[in-house]
């Protein structure tokens, strides 16, 4: 197949859009190779959070990265934008936001994210990576209540 800038960037918005859509993390595989082993990555510090700073690897991996996102986190109104494709190197970047909240101690947060994904020759995901706002994230985690107040008291967030 040959790869081209709408072959890589359909690929990459079907993928945002059944994870935006909460699919299954085995209907999220589907967009991952078969032919290359996969990785997904998060980066940030693994003692902020369960999913940050390590390497998923294989499709068992990647799989269990989407299972521990779910069972960490929980998200409403994610949207993508701003995808950039380069064809030469099969990569795709895209900015998200999402209003996440951390299920234990059911603290939110308003966050902006962007993904780099790799594609095989199949325009399927081989790399997987995340750059968030981890301190977000692992002050929710703490239920760092006053820090969310202040922070958005300003912006309209709540």
């Amino acid at each position: 197949m040959r790869i081209t800038r709408d072959n890589l960037l359909h690929a990459a918005k079907s993928l945002c859009i059944d994870f935006a859509s909460k699919k299954d993390p085995d209907v999220l595989m589907a967009h991952f190779s078969t032919t290359h082993q996969c990785v997904a990555y998060e980066h940030g510090l693994p003692i902020l959070a369960p999913f940050l700073g390590r390497h998923f690897v294989g499709r068992d991996g990647v799989r269990d990265y989407f299972k521990t996102i779910a069972s960490t986190l929980s998200f409403e109104r994610m949207e993508f934008s701003e995808y950039i494709v380069d064809p030469e190197v099969q990569k795709v970047s895209v900015k998200g936001r999402a209003r996440f909240t951390w299920l234990s101690s059911e603290q939110s947060w308003d966050e902006i994210f962007t993904y780099v994904l790799d594609f095989d020759d199949d325009c399927k995901v081989t790399d997987y990576q995340v750059w968030a706002d981890t301190g977000a994230a692992y002050l929710a985690s703490k239920g760092a209540d006053e820090y969310f107040k202040a922070s958005h008291a300003s912006t309209g967030y709540s």
